[in-house]
């Protein structure tokens, strides 16, 4: 099989009857090759080049077609739980209206928003788009509620373990998906980027990479607070682009759900720097940034925009995340996520007996956790791996089958 068509790869067994050409000709390589260099060449002194990568943990030959991180952004998309974020919570609960932004929206909205900056700053962008499309592919169902009941339950059995959907998300491309033993085997800073992505930092104002990071500080056993900068400027671009996404889009769902009736809850001093819509904020943000960061090896907002975003942010978690819509949808979260965790430790004391279950939920798992590629890790942390796995509607199905029949 020609490697330019590797990403068959992950689906060996589906594929292997398929027939494929002989590969790129050597005439054609040559001339892939200098193309490939011409564009490096151009890039931002700054920027992270494709040749230059740390590599990944499992060594693999060069892709004729495509760089790393181009590679990279084929796995991710091409993942079951990439695909799972578009039935995933972004931050309101509403499966009925369909103009709710639900995760995997939120996902191509940092893409979208890092590859304009990327760009302007002459940046790599397929490491930026790479880390963009891997970074919430972690995340739990039912948004930060679902993260935070989550890794509640897991640290009442396991209290040295924790869920934080950063981390998940090296866990899911490491361990979860794709090949037993070695993951997705992503690069080093796709990796990296993905754990480093952190957008919850309302007071951040700059952000320098950390080139000389040590490869294991990127393990889905660091927890937020011990983590540092991103490795790469890219990746900053990436962090600060996952706070432009969210801050102007979750005003509009509040507004669209009646949590807030208009943007007067908002203070005009900041809204009078950002605006008063999503476009007019994403719009100021990116120019902002693009104009501060330009030729330095530093990704960073200009003081005045940078305390108007905060401010925004801050207002949001007080008048919209806090709100008591949101605080009545959080509780109802906590008993489905606490009441699955229960069910599946449960069935955990007998494998052979849940395989044999009249309950479909409970098979389902058995058959997760008989043949979870790492058999090693403790019972809590298979069954967080598999709620973690779930999209919005498959964890109300199971917690409905669990208990209301």
């Amino acid at each position: 099989m020609s490697e330019i068509f590797d990403l068959f790869e992950l689906y060996s067994e589906a594929f292997k009857d398929v027939q494929v050409s002989s590969g790129v000709s050597d005439a054609n390589k040559e001339k892939l090759r200098v193309l490939k260099l011409q564009k490096e060449q151009t890039l931002s002194p700054f920027a992270m080049k494709a040749s230059q990568s740390r590599g990944r943990e499992t060594a693999e030959e060069d892709n004729v077609v495509r760089d790393v991180y181009e590679r990279d952004v084929g796995r991710i998309i091409f993942s079951q739980s990439f695909r799972r974020l578009k039935h995933k919570t972004q931050v309101f609960f509403n499966p009925s209206n369909d103009h709710i932004c639900c995760r995997l929206e939120h996902v191509l909205y940092v893409y979208y928003i890092a590859s304009t900056i990327g760009k302007a700053l002459n940046l790599n962008t397929d490491l930026i788009q790479a880390i963009a499309l891997g970074h919430d592919i972690g995340h739990a169902p039912f948004g930060h509620s679902g993260e935070r009941f989550l890794n509640n339950c897991l640290r009442k059995v396991e209290p040295d373990r924790f869920f934080e959907h950063e981390a998940h998300s090296i866990r899911v491309v490491d361990v979860l998906e794709g090949k037993p033993g070695i993951g997705l085997n992503l690069s080093f800073e796709v990796r990296d980027g993905i754990l480093s992505h952190c957008g919850e930092i309302y007071d951040e104002k700059s952000l320098v990479p950390f080139r000389d990071k040590p490869a294991e500080e990127v393990s889905y056993l660091i927890p937020k607070k011990q983590r540092s900068a991103p490795a790469t400027l890219e990746g900053c671009v990436v962090r600060f682009a996952d706070k432009i996404a969210y801050v102007g889009r979750d005003i509009e769902d509040a507004l669209r759900t009646g949590i807030i009736q208009d943007i007067g809850v908002f203070a005009p001093e900041a809204a009078a720097v950002l605006g008063t819509s999503n476009s007019q904020m994403i719009n100021t943000l990116v120019e902002d940034v693009i104009n501060n960061s330009m030729d330095r090896d530093e990704i960073r907002m200009s003081d005045t925009t940078a305390d108007a975003l905060q401010n925004f942010l801050n207002t949001n978690v007080s008048r919209i995340y806090r709100s008591g819509k949101v605080n009545t949808y959080e509780k109802t979260v906590e008993i489905m996520i606490e009441g699955l965790f229960d069910a599946f430790m449960a069935a955990m004391e007998n494998p052979d007996q849940a395989l044999e279950s009249k309950k479909g939920s409970i098979r389902k798992f058995a058959k997760f956790a008989v043949n979870h590629p790492q058999q090693g890790c403790p019972d809590a942390v298979k069954v967080t791996d598999y709620i973690a796995g779930m999209t919005d509607q498959f964890a109300t199905d199971c917690f409905n089958e669990l208990y209301k029949n």
